[in-house]
């Protein structure tokens, strides 16, 4: 048996997860009371497996980087969350929805995982429901559903703009209840920086107390990895400032494969860059495209009178607009997967038809949908969005149309994890973003939310006990270990020799350089050229970052500045595996699309025959170059196409 061997069950797709839940061990109610496990990040994918977890009666330690669980960046998400429950009656289903999500991911995703969560999407919104999640309702009293992008049958269920906030809540609500019990034991403001292997298994972690500075060593039979993606390697993304992939980047340098780096989502609905000075980007969800209709002017004279403010869009005839979507994609219109619709954006703004001074944007218009349904239901479906949009901007978007761009949004690489969700290190488990298991190539909208919690409600809970069934007589795991003294020698020596540089740049000079390096060779289009130029370009920023930042202060004390630091240079290695999964990959699939390999109308040009394959990189070293595995993809519940959403 190989370390990558992925574990998937024999049998028709229908039967798998029935079926290893049979055959899987169990752990007894005593045995758990035994057994010791840490879960590091509490967004919906960590909030849902400790809660559940602490439920089943394993002892739990989850750590936040924040003062609290309800500032997780699940908070952020606001469209929905997909289930096959068919309350539309318009023919979904859960095979459906499994060949929305493999089709939508390009047919790079691993099949039987990807069933797996179409099956268990509706036990979710039951869940939900039970913790008085408050989904919109019809006035019958069933739950809403609407449609996203991907997809021809209305399945999102929502909570106005709001359902990431409203699903954390019921997932912290859980959370607090096993916290009260004495099951969980909360770790906030702390911030994992090393990986404790004892005889090949995960048996801990070391943290830093984001306040005092403390280094702390935390034992347990297992460890949980629920800490998202690293979408902010780009440095400007819908990503909070918090949101890092620092805790997978020390799982892989200590023997956890990472697979498909180069997987990166751009979301096509976010409010333009602005100016130099930005952090970060807004998400506008993307359930607007249910409603509003993307467009650019088709003639150049009126995108110039646009960026010079001689004319507002308002005032163009409909015969000038061009629905680019809707003309190119008939049959699936504003209503595209993400990767799609952003390179439409692009190309079309790379023609000169951008409007916005910059010339990165297009116009996001409900004129049409107003007009049909009227402004009151309007407002009910996307008010608070719009109050956002309008704040943020200063434009009404009831009266004149939205301007977006595409942004980094979403990583479907991530931890190499088999079927079980356990990585290449026994005892370590990935969960949610911060594994590659359930999306391919895209994400297809409202999607993150339902694997999110699907890996914390219903698979891991069953699929850990699995491995820890063989641990009842393993003793309480002790910190004075010498692997734990190790670890944290090392951590302490990483922070040192940061404090000792003294350099005249900031952590945030250098992560901005890395961001435009990754945006203009690793972003929307890439090249052998461009990947090739990103990878020597980032040696020259990683070189300049460990001889030239500047890490103000010490370490005992409250320090931003140091944070940042740490994980920014997690980002450099980030971004170099990035760059060098990407060139290996020659092909063109979902959000990885390389100019060489396109269609004669510019879409995505798969090579089936030499890249139907997960890409896992082992670590080998500080400066050795990494080792590619592959996983083989192969389908037997669906047939493999050319991805076609116009008819």
């Amino acid at each position: 048996m190989t370390k990558i061997e992925s574990h998937v069950p024999q049998g028709p797709i229908t039967e798998k997860w029935s079926k290893h839940k049979a055959d899987i061990k169990v752990v007894s109610p005593a045995n758990k009371r035994k057994l010791d496990i840490i879960v590091v990040g509490t967004g919906l994918g960590g909030a849902s497996a400790a809660a559940s977890l602490g439920e089943l009666g394993y002892n739990v330690k989850i750590f936040c980087i924040s003062d609290s669980p309800r500032r997780a960046h699940s908070i952020a998400a606001q469209g929905g969350i997909n289930a096959a429950k068919n309350y539309q009656n318009d023919n979904d289903s859960v095979f459906r929805l499994f060949y929305d999500t493999i089709k939508g991911g390009d047919y790079r995703a691993r099949e039987a995982n990807v069933y797996r969560l179409a099956e268990v999407s509706n036990n979710i919104i039951d869940q939900c429901v039970a913790q008085g999640v408050p989904f919109a309702r019809e006035y019958g009293g069933l739950l809403a559903n609407r449609s996203f992008g991907g997809a021809q049958v209305s399945r999102t269920f929502y909570a106005r703009g709001q359902t990431g906030q409203q699903l954390l809540l019921g997932a912290y609500a859980a959370l607090n209840r096993q916290i009260a019990k004495g099951s969980v034991k909360s770790y906030p403001r702390h911030e994992m920086l090393d990986l404790v292997l004892i005889d090949g298994k995960a048996r801990g972690i070391i943290t830093r107390n984001l306040v005092t500075g403390e280094i702390e060593r935390y034992a347990a039979h297992a460890v949980v990895i629920a800490t998202g993606g690293y979408g902010r390697t780009f440095f400007l993304s819908t990503n909070a400032m918090g949101s890092n992939g620092s805790a997978a980047m020390q799982c892989y340098k200590k023997g956890a494969y990472f697979a498909n780096p180069a997987f990166a989502q751009i979301h096509p609905t976010c409010i333009p860059v602005h100016g130099e000075h930005q952090s970060k980007l807004t998400l506008m969800s993307e359930s607007l495209r249910n409603d509003g209709r993307i467009w650019v002017p088709k003639k150049k004279e009126d995108v110039e009178k646009l960026r010079a403010k001689l004319k507002k869009a308002s005032e163009i005839a409909e015969e000038d607009r061009d629905y680019y979507l809707e003309r190119r994609y008939p049959a699936f219109g504003n209503l595209v997967p993400r990767d799609v619709a952003s390179r439409a954006a692009k190309e079309r703004c790379d023609a000169g038809f951008g409007v916005n001074e910059t010339g990165l944007a297009v116009f996001l218009d409900f004129k049409t949908a107003i007009e049909r349904l009227g402004k009151d239901v309007i407002k009910a479906r996307y008010g608070n969005l719009f109050q956002m949009y309008e704040k943020i901007t200063d434009v009404d978007p009831y009266e004149e149309p939205m301007m977006i761009y595409p942004a980094v949004h979403y990583t479907m690489g991530g931890i190499w994890v088999d079927y079980n969700l356990m990585t290449t290190i026994p005892g370590l488990y990935a969960i949610g973003e911060a594994n590659f298991s359930d999306h391919g190539a895209n994400r297809l909208g409202a999607s993150a939310l339902m694997q999110g919690l699907a890996d914390g409600y219903f698979v891991l809970p069953y699929t850990i006990g699995d491995y820890l069934s063989h641990d009842i007589q393993t003793p309480k795991i002790d910190t004075n270990a010498p692997e734990f003294a190790e670890a944290e020698k090392n951590v302490r020596a990483r922070i040192e020799k940061l404090f000792s540089i003294k350099g005249k740049q900031t952590v945030d000079e250098i992560h901005k350089k890395l961001g435009h390096i990754m945006w203009e060779n690793v972003g929307m289009a890439r090249s052998k050229e461009s990947l090739e130029k990103a990878l020597v370009e980032i040696r020259k920023v990683r070189k300049e970052f460990w001889e030239d930042v500047k890490v103000p202060g010490k370490n005992e004390e409250f320090n931003q500045e140091l944070e940042k630091a740490l994980r920014v240079a997690d980002f450099l290695e980030e971004g170099e595996l990035m760059a060098r999964d990407a060139l290996q990959r020659n092909e063109s699939c979902g959000g990885h699309f390389r100019v060489e390999y396109q269609t004669p109308d510019g879409e995505a040009l798969r090579d089936d025959e030499h890249f139907a394959f997960v890409a896992i990189w082992e670590y080998k070293g500080e400066n050795e170059e990494p080792v590619m595995h592959k996983e083989p993809l192969t389908f037997e519940a669906i047939k493999v196409a050319q991805r076609n959403y116009k008819d």
